[in-house]
Formats: structure tokens, sequence, C-alpha cells
């Protein structure tokens, strides 16, 4: 079984964690339940060989930060399976893993799609639990609002946009990077081309291809989803991946990986807005140093947290058309809203955002009488 190591909890959680495990199919799995003074905990389920429990609290104080930015009623939460997802049954797993936490579903704890976990897996753990309330992700043929929808790179760009707007970036004629073309990716890509910003260069695990004239993006989708492989794209030149994060344009999009912006890099930043789709991509020190430079980065518990409100929304019925206004609507006004403060008081934006986030769900425990800080 996953071991539980020490875990130092503060003032704002962990609230509670649940270790499982199944013998009949070998899961192992943990869910950490990190904050629920705003609402349950909401956080999606994460499918890797390396799985720990120290990550997993890690993320799961992110999403409380997340969800309380994002001003949707949900606490923080994550969970994760301890497997290889190309050698187990997936269905099986899955399956097991609800049924070791079903009783706490959805009344603590409200699951989602993650690494490795799609909206195929949401449909098995609904059913499963018998209540389709236990999981948000699931596909729209059952009354889901998926993920493949588009939400999280739209919110991306919308956050990049009030970023252009912020450093008086002149919209039409406007350039991107984008790292990774899977979802977040494709969408990213997709938004900005409605919006007039043209993509420069994009990157998966195969390298980076680059035209300083623009990467016509849909039938780049097509060439990956054929080959799997951006560097089957033929008008670009294709150079490393870690190149990408040295292009000069006006947005650089992180979307894939994290601790990608780093010391070796970071003074080859070229861009003037850096907008978060991956998780953790730049760590907070380098954030600092990057925005003393005049870059403006938007971290990703802002940018990124489209996926979550169109969670929000599933639960409460919205239609993808509603569900695209409320992600528009919540990530333009709490950029806006982190910009000003940051204007107001001169600290960098992460230290603005989490310092947003904090106040919300400090509130939220006075009123239920928890807080102890």
């Amino acid at each position: 079984m996953l071991s539980t190591p020490e875990i130092q909890p503060d003032q704002w959680g962990p609230e509670r964690i649940f270790n499982v495990y199944d013998p009949k199919t070998g899961m192992e799995g943990v869910a950490v339940i990190d904050n629920t003074a705003r609402g349950v905990g909401k956080g999606g389920i994460r499918m890797v060989p390396d799985i720990s429990i120290q990550e997993v609290c890690r993320l799961a104080r992110a999403m409380t930060w997340k969800n309380a930015l994002a001003d949707i009623p949900f606490g923080g939460a994550k969970s994760g399976i301890k497997a290889d997802p190309k050698k187990v049954d997936k269905q099986a797993i899955m399956r097991a893993f609800t049924s070791k936490l079903k009783e706490i579903m959805p009344s603590i704890y409200i699951g989602g799609p993650d690494m490795n976990v799609t909206e195929k897996a949401m449909a098995w753990m609904a059913d499963e639990a018998g209540d389709m309330r236990v999981v948000t992700g699931k596909p729209s043929e059952i009354g889901g609002l998926p993920h493949e929808l588009g939400s999280t790179g739209y919110g991306v760009v919308q956050s990049a946009l009030v970023g252009m707007e912020e450093l008086k970036i002149d919209l039409q004629g406007a350039t991107a990077a984008i790292e990774g073309f899977g979802n977040v990716g494709i969408f990213t890509a997709k938004f900005f081309k409605e919006n007039g910003v043209k993509t420069l260069a994009v990157s998966d695990s195969s390298g980076t291809i680059y035209n300083p004239k623009g990467i016509d993006t849909g039938a780049l989708e097509k060439i990956k989803a054929e080959t799997g492989k951006v560097s089957n794209y033929k008008d670009a030149q294709k150079l490393d991946v870690k190149a990408l994060f040295e292009v000069q344009c006006d947005i650089l999009i992180p979307g894939a990986r994290p601790d990608v912006i780093t010391d070796a890099n970071k003074a080859n930043i070229k861009a003037k807005v850096i907008s978060q789709g991956a998780n953790l991509p730049i760590a907070p020190r380098i954030e600092e140093e990057l925005e003393k430079k005049g870059i403006l980065v938007l971290p990703d518990f802002l940018a990124n947290a489209g996926g979550v409100i169109s969670s929000w929304c599933e639960t409460i019925g919205c239609t993808p058309e509603q569900m695209f206004g409320h992600v528009k609507h919540k990530i333009v006004n709490n950029t806006k809203v982190v910009l000003q403060r940051r204007r107001d008081t001169g600290k960098y934006t992460r230290a603005v955002a989490l310092q947003i986030a904090q106040e919300r769900v400090q509130k939220a425990m006075e009123y239920r009488g928890t807080w102890k800080g």
C-alpha cells in the first residue's frame, strides 16, 4: 500500500487523508481533502506509477487556492492512483477506487479527470457509485461537461488577453508560443486564433516547430491526431524541445510539464506575458525574478482554472455555452482583480493572487468557527 509519510498540517489543512487499497485488483490510491471551508473538496484523479501522498497533498493545497481564487463554492482536494495506465485494466482500477471512496462522494469529495484519467473513467466511476454527482468531466452523452470541450485552454487565453491589455499590447498581430499540444495546447491555439493572435511555435515531446510567419494550428491538430508528433508538421523549422521557451513572442504558454522555466533558461525568456496552462511550470522565486525584468507572469491557479470552473458549471446543470460564459466572466474578472491589487501594492502577481485566495478561505473558516490562524 501507499505509505503515509509524516504530514505537516497547518492552519489550512489537510483535513482528511484517505489511503485505500483493493486486494482483488491491486489498486492503491489516496484521496486528500485539504480544506472544505468554502464547499465540498474538489479535485481531479491522476494515475501514475510513482504517485506519493506528499505529491497529492501538494496538489490538493493548490486546488484549495485555485477554487477560492476562481470564486466557486468548492474546497480543495486531489486524488492519486499508483499504477501504470498502460499496464493495468483501467476500468477495474477506477471502479475499485470508487468503491472504496463512494461513502464520502459527493458529500465530502467530488472527483474529476486528471493525468491519464479521462471522461470515460468518469463515466465508469459514476456508474460504479450509482450517482452522477460523484464526479465531473463526464461525457456529454450522460449529462456531463467533458474537459475535452476546451475549458482550460479557453481560460488560459482569457487570462492572457487581460495580461496583454495590462501591458498595452495590441491584440491584432500579437504572437504566441505554446508548450504542449494536447487538450490544453490545442484549444489555447484555437482560441488565440479566434482573437487574432498568431502562434509562432509549438512543442511536444518530439521537439519544437517554429515559423516566424505563423503556424497553421488547424492543420497541426490533424497531424498531431494522425501521427502523434508536432514535428511531422512540414512548414516550420525543427528545433529542440527546450527552444520553445526562448522564442521571441508576446505570450508564452507553459502548458505541459512542471518546472520548465528554471535557472538554466530564465535569462533567455523573451515573452512579455506568461499565462500558465500547466501546474507549477515555474518556481515562485523565478516568477518574481521574471516580473522584476518586466515580464507579466499569470500563475497557474489563476490562469488555468477554466477546467474547475467547468466542473462547477456541470454540478449546476449548465449548457456548454453557459459554461464558456462563466469561465470567461470569472477568469477575466479575477485576473483584473489580481492585477489591480498588483498595481496598488507593488507585489508580484503570484503573491497577490495567493493573498486573495487565502483571504477568501480564511473568511469562510472564520464564519464556520474553524479558523485557528
